[in-house]
């Protein structure tokens, strides 16, 4: 497997090797020994998630509250995203720093996003697909929810017509209220 620290500390971009022939492909799509390697620290998954959306839909910025914390290993089972993770950890060298990575079925690239790291994509075709792995139960209430068009993360989502967003994300806080609000994780908390 192919491994890259993105440009945000602690989120990573797998790549598997795959291995193809005239009936397909096969490949590891996760090894818990090589994501502890790459990150320093242990990945055990407590839940799967899947989404599915259409074409244009805009998801996140998403992430969890620490504690509870939620590590997560995404990647693409059907179609293709852009695939944004931003720096939320207070005190981070990188704050507000985030990464684009394109994922797809056929690549079958992974991106790993750390405690504290927000996560979002917007979905390139029709019936895309996301598989979530997580490092943590959903605990209700703990959700962090950043507008994924806040000006002053200005993320790259390079979509040709407004997006399709649930309420939810639409009307979530920018980045600096939810840092007013004290509901980011500190970076020193979260290493």
């Amino acid at each position: 497997m192919d491994v890259v620290e993105t440009t945000v500390p602690g989120a990573f971009v797998f790549t598997p090797r795959q291995i193809r022939d005239e009936r397909g492909a096969f490949f590891e799509a996760f090894r818990d020994d090589q994501v502890e390697a790459a990150t320093g620290r242990p990945f055990r998954p407590e839940q799967i998630n899947y989404s599915v959306s259409r074409r244009n839909t805009l998801r996140g910025i998403h992430g969890v509250a620490v504690p509870p914390g939620q590590a997560k290993y995404v990647t693409c089972v059907r179609g293709a995203l852009r695939d944004i993770v931003v720096d939320l950890r207070v005190g981070s060298p990188t704050f507000g720093a985030h990464h684009v990575t394109s994922l797809d079925a056929g690549s079958a690239r992974c991106v790993y996003v750390p405690d504290g790291v927000g996560h979002g994509f917007l979905s390139l075709t029709d019936d895309a697909c996301i598989c979530y792995v997580v490092s943590t139960r959903h605990v209700p209430g703990t959700q962090i929810d950043i507008n994924p068009l806040d000006p002053d993360l200005a993320l790259p989502w390079e979509f040709d017509e407004p997006p399709l967003m649930s309420e939810k994300d639409a009307t979530a806080p920018g980045v600096h209220a939810a840092l007013a609000a004290g509901s980011l994780a500190n970076w020193h908390d979260v290493r």
